[in-house]
């Protein structure tokens, strides 16, 4: 009931086939089963993420850039969340996807757009508006980006639907108080859904590193540093299962009532 994580914090910059062939050789070098990657896998310039940049740079879903990662996962008979600037029709969304052995196993785009502290994520990509629970060995997966850490809502959402592990990939912006932000946010998501989160942040010169795995009593299992680097731990089930008899906070729940005071409030929004 265990399973075999990597974190691969990195940075990547504006070039697209060097982000490619980055994440590949870490693929390549690494043992672990699921292998994690940031936010903005293909990449930011020196000047910042611009509209432009990502719409030079996205692609659909069978681009190069997600076959070639997707190729690898079955090369490696292994599993591999990533990120990437999906282009489908006339909209671009920021998206994790989940690919295992070869076959793309879900897709997430980002709901919660970053629109705070001076960026306007909203005027590069389009929003998702599905949350996506996926399968994985023994786990039940929930796929979130980044800023969707704010909305406890969505964690819950996947809560209810059988989530014991959340998988976040991130590029948090570096910033007074965001890693203390960071910390508080992800322990909480974990601790309050008792679950593990595991959030893979990009590093310098925009984000903070410290990608972090957090058990489901809050706990921070591993928190690396603000340099380039990779981590590998087990996770075990087991410890979702003995955690959720001590605190059964999801079986206490009770989403009827809180639906009564939500649909009181959507004529205010």
């Amino acid at each position: 009931m265990s399973l075999s994580i990597a974190l691969h914090q990195l940075s990547f910059g504006e070039d697209k086939r060097g982000n490619l062939y980055k994440i590949l050789s870490h693929l390549e070098n690494s043992t672990q089963y699921l292998n994690i990657f940031p936010e903005y896998c293909m990449g930011v310039p020196l000047t910042g993420l611009t509209r432009n940049f990502v719409q030079e740079n996205a692609e659909p879903i069978d681009g190069e850039f997600v076959s070639k990662v997707v190729s690898k996962s079955r090369e490696r008979e292994n599993a591999i969340v990533f990120t990437t600037y999906l282009r489908e029709g006339g909209e671009v969304y920021n998206a994790a996807i989940l690919a295992e052995k070869g076959r793309v196993e879900a897709v997430y785009k980002k709901i919660h757009l970053f629109d705070a502290f001076g960026y306007k994520e909203s005027e590069i990509f389009s929003p998702g508006e599905d949350i996506v629970v996926v399968g994985l060995e023994d786990f039940v997966l929930g796929l979130a980006i980044c800023f969707d850490l704010r909305f406890p809502e969505i964690f819950r959402a996947m809560a209810y639907k059988g989530v014991n592990m959340f998988i976040v990939p991130s590029g948090w912006y570096r910033g007074k108080y965001k890693v203390e932000q960071w910390k508080a946010l992800t322990t909480s998501r974990a601790h309050e859904n008792v679950s593990f989160l595991v959030a893979v942040d990009q590093t310098s010169p925009f984000f903070i590193g410290h990608s972090i795995i957090v058990s489901p009593y809050g706990v921070i299992v591993k928190e690396l540093g603000e340099e380039e680097s990779c981590v590998s731990l087990q996770v075990d089930l087991r410890e979702v299962v003995d955690a959720r008899k001590v605190i059964p906070s999801i079986a206490l729940s009770k989403p009827k009532l809180y639906m009564r005071f939500y649909d009181s409030l959507l004529g205010k929004f």
